[in-house]
């Protein structure tokens, strides 16, 4: 299994992404200073928003799947939000193409799509389901856990340029466009979009994809904010993204999924990082990450991801929960405070009928520029 990605489209945009096979998202005039940097002039706030879709592009490995959400625009004709697919991730990871003169098809569309994924054809549908079809119609709904929350929350909480849906999501997502189109898969090599009939058409004409693909790289960044003091939770979130299979609580861990800011409730909750290990037992694992050393209380953030998952997940796709913490380093452990947290996590791990939370330190370090982590047995 993989994991499918919904990019947001307009009728420009959409066009050149079928024509040129890529998707992608943007970042407004921003210009990525910061990319394999120490250094950055961006605003904070503005540096945070960019690196939430560096992390967006960086959970998309290849062979995940694609589909497009064309957004509403009554004026292009467009009355209701739609979506279509199905392509597949050709490259990964997603690669960078700044925003200057540079930026390969800037001008045909119309703005700056900053952070780029290579795709292809799966099985292309010429057909769009409309949003209130995919949301709203609940006629084959036997339970609310069969709905498309991720999207619904997705609605709710302010737009993302790049959403994942979970894996039984994108099932129920993807045989909503087959059975749109009665099945009928088309057949060609190149394709664009007609915006008189609002479907992916085949076409004749040829495209090749020329812009740069310039590879992203946080960490520098990362360690220049904690060596400076400086909160870089977002930075640490786009790193471990990237680097899963690299991490050695990940190595030869055989991932199906990979979520991030997976929202968990109509509040403003989000799992951090979540992901689905499928091995012998498949399990769901939701992350915790914290730029600070952990603290008690944040077993209950960790409680309401546990609740979500069971009430909204679990009925859909059973799992393991394994729960897990990735936070700073706590060098005295002979401390109360760190005492007191070893206590809390065992109190969480009695009241819960899953997995042992799994705690997990990062130390970095400023002399040698580099980042480990170290999963702490208690």
């Amino acid at each position: 299994m993989a994991t499918t990605h919904v990019f947001i489209v307009d009728t420009t945009t959409f066009k050149y992404h079928l024509e040129y096979m890529f998707a992608g998202t943007g970042a407004k005039e921003n210009y990525i200073d910061f990319n394999n940097s120490p250094t950055c002039n961006l605003h904070s706030t503005t540096e945070n928003n960019l690196l939430g879709m560096i992390a967006d592009s960086q959970r998309v490995r290849t062979g995940d799947f694609v589909i497009f959400y064309l957004q509403q625009n009554f004026q292009k004709g467009i009355r209701e939000g739609k979506f279509y697919g199905v392509f597949k991730v050709k490259e990964a990871p997603s690669f960078l193409d700044n925003n200057d003169n540079l930026q390969f098809l800037k001008s045909q569309l119309g703005k700056s799509l900053t952070f780029r994924t290579i795709i292809e054809p799966s099985q292309i549908y010429a057909e769009g389901v409309t949003e209130w079809e995919a949301l709203d119609e609940i006629k084959n709904i036997q339970s609310p856990n069969q709905m498309l929350w991720s999207l619904i929350y997705r609605k709710l909480k302010g737009n993302r340029g790049n959403t994942m849906i979970t894996i039984y999501e994108s099932e129920r997502l993807i045989n909503l466009i087959r059975n749109k189109n009665n099945r009928n898969v088309l057949n060609g090599v190149t394709y664009t979009f007609d915006e008189v009939t609002q479907q992916i058409k085949t076409t004749q004409q040829t495209f090749q994809y020329n812009g740069r693909k310039e590879p992203i790289n946080v960490l520098p960044r990362l360690i220049n904010k904690y060596c400076n003091r400086k909160q870089f939770e977002t930075h640490l979130q786009a790193y471990i993204l990237q680097n899963l299979e690299n991490i050695s609580m990940f190595i030869n861990q055989p991932i199906e999924w990979i979520g991030n800011e997976v929202s968990c409730g109509v509040g403003m909750q989000r799992i951090d990082i979540m992901l689905s290990i499928n091995s012998q037992n498949r399990k769901v694992i939701p992350i915790e990450l914290k730029s600070i050393e952990a603290y008690p209380e944040i077993t209950i953030q960790l409680q309401r991801y546990i609740d979500w998952i069971e009430q909204y997940y679990l009925p859909n796709r059973p799992s393991d929960v394994e729960p897990m913490i990735i936070s700073r380093e706590i060098s005295d452990k002979s401390s109360q405070s760190y005492q007191d947290l070893i206590n809390t996590f065992n109190n969480f791990n009695s009241k819960n009928n899953i997995l042992k939370l799994r705690y997990v330190e990062f130390l970095i370090d400023c002399t040698q520029n580099t980042i480990n982590f170290n999963e702490i047995t208690y």
